[in-house]
């Protein structure tokens, strides 16, 4: 047997970074139901939390899959889902851009803490700014 721990702090956002998900009842709802959707697929979500146009999640990946499956699954069963339950005005989508990096073991209750607290984080800072500050911080060539 493989033992494999692997840590992905994942964001992606709403299709031209729309606040879409305006309210906090929609975003727990969205949230329960991915959080569901990745038990029922084997995807390992420790943490999700997100802000009106996005989502930040905390996964680990098992060795039989990869980044862009999980998030493909994620970000288009979710978006099917928000629709059919008529979750927001018109038609809802995710970008198809998004952010993943690894995430070393002795960070995980930071990346814990930093995405449980989106709401407060955003208060001070506007998600183009964390876009900005992502792409510094990694170097993310654009």
């Amino acid at each position: 047997m493989s033992f494999i721990k692997i840590y992905i702090h994942l964001v992606f956002s709403t299709k031209n970074r729309e606040s879409l998900l305006s309210t906090s009842n929609i975003r727990i709802k969205v949230w329960k139901h991915i959080k569901e959707y990745a038990t029922e697929k084997g995807i390992f979500l420790d943490m999700i939390n997100d802000y009106s146009d996005h989502c930040h999640c905390l996964i680990s990946l098992r060795s039989d899959q990869n980044i862009e499956k999980v998030v493909q699954l994620l970000k288009g069963e979710s978006s099917y889902w928000i629709n059919k339950n008529q979750l927001t005005r018109g038609k809802f989508s995710w970008q198809d851009e998004y952010f993943a990096v690894s995430v070393s073991e002795s960070m995980i209750g930071s990346v814990r803490n930093y995405i449980k607290n989106q709401e407060k984080h955003h208060q001070r800072k506007s998600f183009m700014d964390e876009y900005k500050e992502f792409i510094e911080k990694y170097n993310f060539k654009i």
